[in-house]
């Protein structure tokens, strides 16, 4: 066993909260730092199976990419959702924390390892954490999104294929000619939006985020920018189970494991999201 001080400690190395948006709620959100940690389970977002899930192998920790609590609670009932989880977390004390986007940003984190699983090169980060105001390519910082250059140029469909493949989905949607020639990509995974606007400053051919709003696909088709989404799961889902395997190989002594009941909610007969 391992006290849970030391556990936060290295998530906080890995994923420094200081890489965090100014809205988000990271690090450890419920538990004692002198509790003993034998069991970890990750996963993308604490839902009811997966609560139950970690409640039921004996975890004494719960490494969430999505925070719970994610804003502040007035009360904590069984009432909500995010109380009733809660509180059933709380009984059978089980630790929460979440490096959320500070794992976006990371200099290993979600964005980085989409970078590298496409085979991208020159990999910078569309903002940089020194200045959040310059746009330049910065290979190996900290700072929030990535950006680079395929090792051969392709087309976007041909670059929609490498993704499905690395992210092992059937499917992603896309904006834009599948057959336009694209060589430099920017890289945002989860809801991001406002990384359109920088990764057209830098000259990309095309962006890949997990989801966006219908109106960012309209400035992205008219600015000539190729968006390839796979969803909002499936753009961090693998980052979790990889953080599984980080975490087994720094305390080889602990039980760790990527939660084997979570799924994407978002489903279609035609398509993926």
């Amino acid at each position: 066993m391992i006290e849970l001080a030391n556990i936060a400690n290295f998530l906080e190395q890995f994923a420094p909260s200081r890489l965090a948006e100014s809205w988000d709620n990271v690090g450890l959100l419920v538990g004692r730092r002198n509790q003993l940690i034998e069991r970890i389970m990750t996963c993308l977002t604490i839902t009811p199976d997966t609560a139950t899930e970690a409640i039921e192998r004996g975890a004494n920790l719960i490494v969430s990419h999505h925070p719970l609590p994610f804003k502040p609670l007035d009360r904590v009932t069984s009432d909500t959702t995010a109380g009733a989880i809660l509180l059933d977390l709380i009984r059978a004390d089980i630790a929460v924390y979440s490096p959320h986007t500070a794992f976006d940003s990371a200099r290993d984190g979600i964005n980085q390892s989409l970078a590298r699983g496409l085979s991208m090169r020159g990999i910078g980060t569309l903002v940089p954490e020194a200045t959040p105001a310059q746009v330049s390519p910065c290979a190996g910082a900290l700072g929030a999104g990535r950006w680079g250059w395929l090792d051969d140029e392709m087309t976007l469909g041909q670059l929609m294929e490498r993704v499905k493949r690395f992210l092992n989905v059937e499917r992603v949607r896309w904006v834009g000619d599948r057959e336009r020639t694209v060589r430099t990509v920017g890289i945002a995974c989860g809801a991001a939006d406002e990384f359109l606007d920088v990764a057209r400053r830098l000259g990309c051919d095309a962006m890949i985020i997990g989801e966006t709003r219908f109106h960012t696909c309209l400035e992205a088709e008219a600015s000539g920018i190729g968006l390839i989404l796979p969803g909002h799961y499936a753009s961090e889902r693998f980052a979790v189970e990889k953080l599984s395997e980080v975490l087994s190989q720094r305390f080889p002594r602990l039980t760790t494991w990527s939660s084997r009941t979570e799924h994407n909610p978002i489903q279609s007969e035609t398509d993926a999201f």
